[in-house]
């Protein structure tokens, strides 16, 4: 592997267009999922905001962000899907943004171009079944049986991530990926989902078990590098969680008064903020830094997305922690948002792998003693 090249401080910057992307996301999700509705959501079995997530993908786009337009999306790149998963990051959003983009990935690299332009319009959901906590290089638990001119698979995924609506799946085994229709009830020939128990009630997890279940094999497609994409995008949506809780902590202790004071005021509450400010400004480094490996397809997309998912994850949840402990005896109860942050920030650190998985990965990489 090349030696990782040396970004300029340019490439790291915001660009008007994502600025403008950012802005349009904002004001949709603000006005649409504002977090007393998606605590409300937490509540029902409709776990998934299916008219938010018909809006952000046939209104503004963002499921074809990265496939090329003579493909049918909008010839953007993952720069740009960073900062909808920032975006969508912190407003904790119930879309299945994260499985859509890693299902992207695979299916920009196989010939399914009338599946990946369906999956860009936001006409079909697609989902990459792979365990929640699967990092790049990791077994693959299913196996095929070629019965005359078919296949069917055989086998069980567990905590699928955003497979309760996915209408396609798409399971790595061995000698390709299959891909495999679920039908509309969300069952096909062959295909059981079950809800799993998930920490954030933002984005249940499923378990998915094959038996005999019709499968399409198809080449071509890197799983380990879409994962290792995945995990980058991840890293911009834990980025998007920390500033959030970062600002409702700053704006809360501006607003509350203790002994004729500002919590604000008190010397102990700034160091803590300052720290916290010092850890999201590298977190944003790295996870810019891993969005525009993605974008350009470099080679040193491995190590920037290992640096950014065992980075950020961290973050992410010391901002959540923080900004619960630091609202007070509000910030325990069910009718504030400070769970939802912690909850998300906590399952989102085990998601495609965990920080000590990535950096066992980086220190392969990079020819460290694990």
């Amino acid at each position: 592997m090349s030696a990782p090249s040396t970004p300029t401080t340019g490439d790291l910057l915001y660009s008007d267009i994502e600025d403008d992307l950012r802005a349009s996301i904002r004001a949709l999700v603000d006005k649409q999922a504002p977090w007393d509705a998606v605590l409300a959501r937490t509540d029902t079995d409709d776990s998934v905001d299916t008219d938010l997530w018909k809006r952000l993908t046939q209104e503004i786009g963002v499921a074809g962000l990265p496939v090329p337009e003579e493909r049918g999306g909008a010839g953007a790149s993952w720069r740009e899907v960073a900062v909808v998963a920032e975006e969508l990051g912190r407003a904790v959003a119930p879309v299945p943004f994260l499985g859509t983009a890693v299902a992207t990935a695979l299916l920009l690299e196989t010939g399914e171009d009338e599946l990946l332009a369906a999956v860009a319009a936001g006409e079909r959901t697609a989902a990459l079944a792979v365990g929640a906590t699967r990092g790049a290089g990791r077994p693959v638990p299913v196996t095929v049986e070629r019965q005359g001119a078919g296949d069917l698979l055989q086998g069980t995924i567990s905590a699928v991530v955003d497979a309760v609506t996915a209408d396609v799946l798409l399971v790595p085994v061995e000698g390709g990926l299959a891909i495999v229709e679920t039908g509309e009830d969300g069952g096909g020939d062959g295909v059981t989902r079950t809800t799993a128990e998930s920490l954030d009630m933002t984005r249940r997890l499923t378990d998915v078990a094959f038996d005999g279940a019709p499968a399409r094999i198809v080449a071509g497609a890197d799983v380990d590098r879409a994962l290792r994409i995945g995990a980058a995008v991840l890293a911009s949506e834990q980025l998007g969680l920390a500033e959030r809780c970062l600002a409702d902590t700053v704006a809360y202790l501006r607003d509350r008064h203790q002994f004729g004071r500002q919590l604000a005021s008190y010397q102990a509450l700034k160091h803590r903020l300052a720290d916290l400010w010092v850890a999201i400004t590298q977190a944003r480094a790295t996870a810019r830094y891993a969005a525009r490996c993605a974008a350009d397809d470099s080679p040193d997309l491995p190590i920037a997305a290992a640096v950014a998912a065992a980075h950020c994850s961290e973050v992410a949840l010391l901002a959540a922690e923080e900004g619960l402990q630091l609202h007070g005896g509000i910030g325990f109860t069910w009718e504030h948002p400070a769970h939802l942050f912690l909850k998300r920030a906590r399952a989102d650190a085990l998601l495609l792998g965990s920080a000590d998985h990535h950096r066992s990965v980086l220190a392969d990489l990079c020819a460290l003693p694990s």
